[in-house]
């Protein structure tokens, strides 16, 4: 039989207990993030987002600072300087009225972002309460809701867009946008509402409900911040298609009438005067502002599409 081990040999017989190392306490990457910071670093992985953020910001800067930049007024006209070639007073030459073409340029700039943004925001706010409204509530205010928005689908978009300008003849920035905002809005309408479909029968939408929440505090707290993803996404597509579709009435002759320049308007000059390969200077700016200000918008779009996904692998 063994001799009864001391309380001393019994202690030195025992394992060491674990020292806390480093590796155990958690890193910075492994705590918590909020959502907000999840969406940024997600987005900031994509290259070709922050190259089209860095350079829509630069064509804007560029584009609103015109004063700044140069002193020639887009409108005013010269008819002793027509068609000069690119010099130090005209960094782009002139055009058919002796209108500063790098002038146009920028002012141009100033008016096609604008009618993408305003465009986009009209249609946002109207696919946000009519989509809301059908998706949250359903049956018969869904119903005519989809009734109408269909009634525009099934209308032939271009064509309405050209029956609309030709017949307010004096068509102005302000009519412009309004007419594009009332037409363009049932696409985001229709995706909204699914939006809503999904989200309206979450626990979060029936606790809010048990608890007496009204119908506008349920949207507007808990519906609108959840399908924030969607609209944001969304806006940036009706954006660039506002500026491309701009640019593409405008060159057919129905978009903002001059003096007021738009790069479709500089294009459109070009065309007129059959100088598209004989004077770059003439047609390649605006055509390159807008590729790029498109591309741009849409690279952004897409990188916000995947940041707002929760099932994005781009993490």
């Amino acid at each position: 039989m063994s001799e009864p081990r001391t309380p001393e040999e019994q202690t030195d017989n025992q394992p060491n207990p674990p020292e806390p190392s480093e590796a155990q306490e958690p890193t910075k990457n492994e705590k918590q993030q909020s959502p907000t910071g999840i969406i940024i670093r997600r987005f900031l992985k994509n290259k070709l987002a922050v190259f089209g953020l860095i350079m829509l910001v630069l064509i804007t800067t560029v584009s609103f600072s015109a004063p700044l930049i140069t002193e020639h007024d887009p409108t005013s006209t010269d008819m002793l300087n027509i068609h000069a070639d690119p010099s130090s007073e005209h960094i782009l030459g002139t055009n058919g009225v002796g209108q500063d073409n790098f002038a146009r340029l920028l002012y141009g700039g100033q008016i096609s972002i604008q009618i993408g943004l305003y465009i986009a925001a009209i249609v946002t706010v109207i696919g946000v309460v009519l989509g809301s409204l059908a998706g949250y509530y359903g049956g018969r205010v869904d119903g005519a809701i989809m009734r109408f928005t269909d009634l525009f689908l099934v209308l032939p978009f271009l064509l309405l867009v050209l029956t609309v300008v030709t017949i307010l003849q004096e068509t102005t920035l302000t009519i412009f946008v309004i007419t594009l905002g009332l037409i363009v809005w049932p696409n985001i309408t229709r995706i909204l509402r699914g939006t809503y479909l999904s989200l309206r029968e979450q626990e979060f939408v029936l606790s809010a409900k048990s608890i007496g929440a009204s119908d506008f505090r349920i949207m507007r707290k808990h519906l609108l911040p959840n399908a924030v993803g969607p609209i944001i996404v969304n806006a940036t597509v009706i954006m660039a298609q506002m500026i491309i579709l701009e640019s593409a009435l405008s060159f057919l002759g129905f978009g903002i009438p001059e003096p007021t320049p738009t790069w479709g308007s500089m294009l459109d000059e070009a065309r007129n005067l059959g100088i598209l390969t004989g004077q770059p200077h003439m047609w390649l700016p605006p055509g390159l502002m807008i590729v790029l200000t498109v591309l741009s918008i849409n690279f952004i779009g897409d990188a916000l599409r995947d940041a707002f996904d929760p099932k994005s692998k781009s993490r």
